[in-house]
């Protein structure tokens, strides 16, 4: 366990899913979260599907916003059809807000705003899973 980590949200038995293409960012973020919560780095949303069964079922998806762009807004009802209760999080830049625009009024919980830090992604994750450390759930200039 690393300098800095809550001990109570280490064993807070709850899980998040990165879904994204890009290997890099899915790697960020699973090293951003893992001391803290369980975090699973996915490259598609068929293999959340398949790896979120039984008691491995996530509570928050970090969804890269390439997915969306790719597959469209049907992609959040589509996921939370398969996971009924989990918080999405959109992992977007600047340049693509306005799909990530898209995803939260199809469903989406929040967004994570490139470029990414340590204490901002957990402040979200922190925020979607009611737990101590919130943080606003949307900060993106076209929603002003």
């Amino acid at each position: 366990m690393q300098i800095g980590v809550e001990t109570s949200k280490a064993v807070d038995q709850r899980r998040v899913f990165v879904v994204d293409e890009d290997e890099i960012t899915r790697a960020a973020l699973q090293f951003m979260l893992h001391d803290e919560i369980e975090t699973h780095e996915l490259a598609t949303p068929e293999e959340a599907y398949e790896k979120g069964t039984g008691w491995l079922v996530p509570h928050v998806i970090l969804l890269g916003v390439s997915l969306l762009q790719t597959r469209g807004d049907g992609l959040i009802a589509e996921m939370k059809a398969k996971f009924p209760d989990v918080r999405i999080l959109i992992v977007t830049d600047k340049a693509s807000e306005a799909v990530a625009v898209g995803g939260l009024k199809a469903g989406a919980h929040g967004a994570v705003v490139k470029p990414l830090t340590l204490e901002a992604v957990r402040k979200k994750v922190d925020t979607v899973l009611g737990r101590g450390g919130a943080a606003p759930l949307v900060q993106l200039t076209v929603m002003k």
